[in-house]
């Protein structure tokens, strides 16, 4: 799918209605995504979401649960980042030079989630783990135990949900790849893609709320693009349903938190060209006010100000 530069421009100029009906379409999305994992219920409890770095992961998941719970089915989330192996210098993958590639499957203990999906498909409980990120280890003391009742799902999000490994091993899952896939057109000519609104999205959540420098967030992002075409892209055909998280208005929005950011980046840096044609892009959006944005909107996640604690 792709938006037309024309008509969100057209539409911007009733930002509050552009951003309801916008919103209203994306909630469809998310009821469809609901009834399809109840009607999977009776295949499996457990339900699988991945998708790329800035994808919306977090609010669209917290979306799904409360429409699930409105029709009467609970939901326990689960991160997939609390299985990851204990760091070991001689089994961590590492990437060409010599760095550990913490984008790769197999950091993951695909083996403990293969058996704890098999013991909630029977009903029984398992205990969550807890990793560590500062010890780079797992935290036996804080196991988070869990049992799926009969009115009731896990949803297990991650980057690797899908991976053969894991989704591949587990054919019976409800399987969801979720990301910003729609690009902006204008008569045919690329204006915005959606790996660039993804981008866009981690810069201006990093420089808010995570303490770091859009340059860092540039400087992991070729490695970020890798794992994805690596590890998780190629997985996405084993989705029952791809949900595309691309908003019609976000860009409107963004242009007031990325642009600025992106002009203050160093004449000197590997990544400025690339910035300038964003930047460029940018000044051919008729801007929006972040204050008309939904409180309930998926791009609060990233602007912050939402009625879900995504941070």
């Amino acid at each position: 799918m792709a938006f037309q530069l024309e008509e969100i421009n057209l539409m911007a100029k009733n930002p509050s209605e552009f951003l309801e009906m916008s919103d209203r379409n994306f909630n469809r999305k998310v009821e469809d995504a609901a009834d399809r994992i109840i009607a999977n219920r009776k295949n499996s409890p457990i339900v699988l979401l991945a998708g790329p770095s800035g994808s919306g992961k977090t609010t669209s998941s917290l979306k799904i649960r409360e429409a699930l719970l409105k029709k009467g089915i609970k939901t326990h989330t689960v991160s997939m980042d609390d299985y990851f192996a204990n760091r070991d210098p001689e089994k961590t993958p590492r990437t060409k030079t010599g760095e550990y590639d913490l984008e790769s499957p197999l950091c993951v203990d695909m083996e403990l989630l293969h058996e704890h999906f098999q013991a909630l498909s029977r009903g029984e409980e398992v205990l969550i783990p807890k990793f560590n990120f500062v010890r780079q280890m797992r935290d036996t003391s804080r196991c988070t135990p869990l049992r799926v009742g009969p009115d009731e799902v896990a949803v297990y999000e991650g980057i690797h949900a899908l991976n053969d490994e894991l989704g591949g091993r587990h054919p019976e899952a409800f399987k969801i790849y979720l990301s910003a896939r729609s690009n902006v057109l204008d008569h045919g000519e690329m204006v915005f893609k959606g790996t660039w609104m993804r981008l866009t999205r981690r810069s201006v959540r990093d420089m808010n709320f995570r303490g770091t420098e859009v340059l860092h967030t540039l400087a992991m992002w070729d490695n970020i693009r890798r794992g994805e075409k690596l590890y998780i892209s190629p997985f996405k055909k084993r989705a029952n349903l791809i949900f595309d998280s691309a908003l019609p208005y976000e860009v409107n929005v963004m242009t007031h938190y990325a642009k600025p950011i992106f002009e203050a980046i160093p004449k000197e840096n590997i990544r400025r060209k690339d910035m300038l044609s964003m930047i460029e892009a940018f000044q051919r959006f008729q801007p929006i006010d972040p204050e008309l944005v939904l409180k309930t909107s998926l791009l609060r996640e990233f602007i912050g100000g939402g009625v879900y604690d995504a941070h």
